[in-house]
């Protein structure tokens, strides 16, 4: 089934796309980890949750980053045939450029199946997770540590500020508490080390207090208690969490879900809106899969004696205006402005045919190239830079 060429051509294309899968995906969550890491510091949880969330976003990372991981890939291979001059033997010998697109349509359409899943099923449910973990950090039910040298809330009636804090939270140092109680009335104590332990009812923490001091001041009492101790234990009752809500957002819609709520007469317009919209942008993501093999085809191969890579840069560029696009279209079509074959569909089939074009322009025109006009720009551009380089030194020669 497959022949020796498509084995090659697989060869000269995995190595640059998982690269460029892998470079992509980390670049992108290393954008959101650093604002993830002061999202769960500031909210005082513990910093493991970082890469929960982290890999809760793979997959919507990965959906963007596989376009571009199969272009790169198929230019690159392409681009190694043309410099290497294999794909002028290739064309001789009578193998022609549709011949050298059976293994990259065969993996564009292997990851437009993979997309179908990752956006469509899978990133919904992790974009819920991901959601489900900021809730619960804001909310405590991660249980967040006490935040150095803040007053912080421990229940209804408890407020509690420590100066030190180690081991995540584990074990504090020089630490204030205010308390206050109908029955027990107002207890303020201070101490030098203070740590949390777990108790038989899961609703109820005990905080071990060492070497300090407990004022107590009762209703009814004519001055307050003072206490020295050397160990003294607190009950304190950990508040009611809200649960979070059920999924429900766009973003945590299937596609079978999408479909079902553009249609639906039980939603108001604009929650069908706001579905169709979303529905649209993720089946762009999926069918912009296929065009790629023809336009890196069309774009990797350099024109005669020459090893430009603009061609690369063009194609990069045009892949990442077609994503603006479709997330503008997104927008306009879930605020009204435009339906989701204007808005979304018409960029598509504008970048297909561009795709298309620049093949059947390599292919049949005799010397042709879809980027000639650009090259010679580019050409001349290069010359007069150049020039201009060699007027300046002679300038300072002198």
């Amino acid at each position: 089934m497959f022949t020796r060429i498509d084995r090659y051509m697989g060869r000269l294309m995995i190595v640059p796309m998982v690269a460029t899968l892998a470079v992509s995906a980390m670049l992108l969550l290393l954008e959101r980890m650093l604002n993830l890491f002061n999202f769960v510091i500031n909210e005082g949880g513990p910093v493991t949750v970082v890469w929960q969330m982290l890999a809760n976003l793979m997959p919507e990372q990965f959906g963007f980053a596989l376009p571009i991981s199969l272009l790169l890939g198929v230019m690159m291979a392409v681009r190694t045939l043309a410099l290497n001059s294999e794909m002028d033997a290739l064309l001789g010998a009578g193998v022609s450029h549709g011949r050298l697109l059976r293994v990259p349509l065969l993996v564009a359409g292997l990851l437009a199946l993979l997309t179908v899943w990752l956006v469509g099923y899978e990133q919904p449910y992790s974009r819920y997770a991901y959601e489900r973990l900021r809730f619960e950090l804001q909310s405590g039910a991660l249980g967040a540590s006490i935040k150095v040298g803040e007053f912080a809330k421990l229940g209804e009636n408890i407020t509690m500020r420590v100066d030190g804090s180690e081991d995540g939270g584990q074990k504090l140092s020089h630490v204030f508490l205010r308390a206050e109680e109908k029955r027990y009335g107002t207890v303020v104590a201070s101490a030098q080390r203070a740590t949390f332990l777990s108790t038989d009812n899961p609703d109820v923490l005990l905080l071990r207090l060492f070497e300090g001091v407990l004022v107590q001041d009762k209703p009814g009492q004519a001055a307050p208690s003072v206490l020295s101790f050397n160990l003294h234990d607190i009950p304190i009752n950990l508040p009611h969490l809200e649960s979070f809500r059920a999924r429900g957002k766009q973003l945590e819609f299937t596609l079978s879900e999408l479909w079902n709520a553009s249609a639906d007469p039980k939603r108001t317009e604009e929650l069908q809106r706001q579905a169709q919209g979303t529905l649209h942008r993720r089946l762009v993501q999926v069918a912009v899969l296929l065009p790629l093999p023809f336009l890196g085809l069309a774009l990797a191969v350099p024109p005669k004696r020459s090893s430009t890579s603009l061609g690369i840069f063009v194609g990069i560029f045009l892949l990442l205006l077609l994503n603006e696009f479709n997330k503008a279209g997104e927008t306009a079509v879930q605020l009204g402005a435009a339906p989701p074959w204007l808005a979304i569909w018409t960029p598509f089939a504008a970048f297909c045919v561009m795709s298309v074009g620049a093949y059947l322009v390599l292919v049949n025109k005799v010397g042709g190239h879809p980027l000639t006009p650009l090259f010679a720009l580019s050409n001349r551009i290069t010359r007069a830079a150049l020039h201009l380089r060699r007027r300046v030194m002679r300038l300072v020669r002198r």
